[in-house]
Parts: C-alpha cells; sequence; structure tokens
C-alpha cells in the first residue's frame, strides 16, 4: 500500500519487532521498560489469536466452522461499531464478512494466490450476525477478515498500553499506518503509489493518527488485489490510493478503506476526518481542511 512516511528525524529510544504481518516501529521520548513491553507483545498476540483467519487456533476461525455465540474481548466492540457504520456508509461495501470473498480470490490461508472462480459477494453483516456489545452471535459458519481496519484498531490498543504505563509522548509506525501522541508536531509525507521514492504531498499531524490504504502493492494473479467491494466480491478498480486522518488509528484506518467506494462528503456527514484520493488516472484530491498540501 502507500505509505505515510515521517518527514522529520526519528525519535530514540525505538521499538522495532514483526506482528500480525507487517513491520512495527514504536518511538519515544521515555524509555520502554522490561515489563511495559512485555505487555505490548502479549496484546498483540491476543489480537492475532482473535482476528488472524491465516491462523487454525484463532477465535474468527472458530467462528467460521459452525453458528454459534462467540465472546470477542471487550474492547472489540469499537471495532464493531466501525464496522457497523462503514457498512450503512458504503451500502454494503466494507463489510467484515469478506473472508470467503478473499479466499475466493486465492488470498487464504495457504497463500495459493489462485483464483477459483468468480467474485463472491459477502453475506450482509446484519442478515448473518447479531451483536451484543463484543459478543456476536452467527447464525452461519461466516468467516471474519477485519483487514479494512483491523491494524489500525491494533495500533490504537498499543497506544493506549503505552499511555497506561506511562509513556505519553510517542510515535507508532505499522507499516505506514500512524499514530502521533505528545504536544510536538510531527511532518509526514504521502508516498506516490507509482514511485515510492516520491512522495504526493505532506501533511503535519498533532495527536492525531493518519492511515493509507492502496490496491498497488498486496497484489497478485492478473489485476487482482486483497480490496473487496463486499457487494461483489472484486477487487476495486477507479481508486488506488487513500489516506485519512482522525483522531484515532481504527477510524483513519477503516475510513482509508470506504474512500475506495463511497463519496467522502457523504462519508464526512458520519464521520470527521480529512483525506487524499488518488484516482488510477493519476487525478489526486483532498479534503479542504487538510492539514498539509499536495504537490502539483
Amino acid at each position: 500500500m502507500p505509505r505515510s512516511r515521517r518527514s522529520r528525524p526519528t525519535r530514540v529510544p525505538s521499538l522495532r519487532f514483526s506482528a500480525i504481518g507487517t513491520d512495527w516501529q514504536v518511538d519515544t521520548l521515555l524509555p520502554v521498560d522490561a515489563d511495559l513491553e512485555a505487555r505490548l507483545h502479549s496484546r498483540i498476540d491476543e489480537f492475532d489469536r482473535t482476528y488472524s483467519r491465516f491462523r487454525g487456533d484463532s477465535l474468527v476461525s472458530t467462528v467460521a466452522e459452525a453458528p454459534g455465540r462467540y465472546r470477542f474481548p471487550d474492547d472489540a466492540s469499537r471495532l464493531f461499531d466501525l464496522y457497523d457504520g462503514l457498512f450503512d456508509s458504503t451500502d454494503g461495501a466494507v463489510t467484515p464478512l469478506v473472508g470467503r470473498a478473499l479466499e475466493q480470490l486465492g488470498y487464504d490461508a495457504r497463500y495459493s494466490l489462485t483464483r477459483r472462480g468468480p467474485g463472491m459477494p459477502a453475506p450482509r453483516w446484519a442478515d448473518e450476525v447479531a451483536r451484543e456489545g463484543s459478543t456476536l452471535v452467527t447464525r452461519s459458519p461466516v468467516l471474519i477478515d477485519v483487514g479494512a481496519a483491523g491494524k489500525g484498531y491494533l495500533v490504537d490498543l498499543v497506544g493506549e498500553l503505552l499511555h497506561e504505563g506511562g509513556v505519553d509522548a510517542f510515535l507508532i509506525d505499522a507499516s505506514g499506518d500512524l499514530l502521533v501522541s505528545g504536544p510536538e508536531p510531527t511532518g509526514v509525507g504521502l508516498e506516490h503509489p507509482f514511485d515510492p521514492s516520491m512522495a504526493i504531498g505532506e501533511v503535519t499531524l498533532t495527536n492525531r493518527s493518519i492511515c493509507a490504504s492502496g490496491s498497488n502493492r498486496r497484489v497478485w494473479g492478473e489485476g487482482l488485489h486483497h480490496i473487496l467491494d463486499g457487494r461483489t466480491g472484486e477487487p476495486t478498480r477507479d481508486v488506488i490510493a487513500t489516506w485519512a486522518i482522525a483522531d484515532s488509528a481504527l477510524l483513519a484506518d477503516g475510513l482509508a478503506t470506504a474512500l475506495f467506494f463511497a463519496d467522502p462528503t457523504e462519508l464526512a456527514r458520519t464521520f470527521d476526518f480529512e483525506w487524499v484520493r488518488m484516482f488510477s488516472t493519476g487525478v489526486a484530491e483532498r479534503s479542504v481542511d487538510l492539514p498539509g498540501r499536495l504537490f502539483s
């Protein structure tokens, strides 16, 4: 995907690790002690055991086997609340039930990357799942995929643990999905989706998050990528890259996906955010209140 790249020197000290299939860097002004670092990794492991559809022992893999009543972590209600709003705002294009559709296109637990057939529309979220806070009651075996907002959700969880541990000034970078905390403004470059050595613009963040999404990185086969329209089960085509800025990484991540399918002005009726998106023609557009600029 296109990345959000810091344009200022990296803070020290820094934690660097790989998790949920991507590289992370956590820069802080105060050192992270061993106990807090262990808690961060424990929470990330819990997230992976809950939401990874690439693990046979995860909760979502269990949900996919049979209908039933499934208890997710207490804070999962925030994630599912956002999906409720994104589903409504995109007329079903953004949905956590695209797991089977992704498998149909070859993005499965074995990474076969071989298309099995035509696009498979996702079942309607409200038809198949009843919610009771963070508990889901499913009416059929459904394969949940939270890729549209899950990484941002985890970024927020890591940030909350840092605050609880007394570390209030930090920058979390989960492969371009950024959460900035602290009084110092942070400059961020918007990576050009056609040329990673270039930026199409820059923004400045203070106590906010920016997340990017793009159809140019996780690709396979002929014209296949991971950003699917839940109504058709097929990859989106017109928009190729998006950036969303919001008060939380969860919201920014989810809206970066929604920008592929919905008019930003319509999304702004429900959500508070700023945005940039680029079309396959190379044309880029931005919100009028973007805290930065696009390069001409």
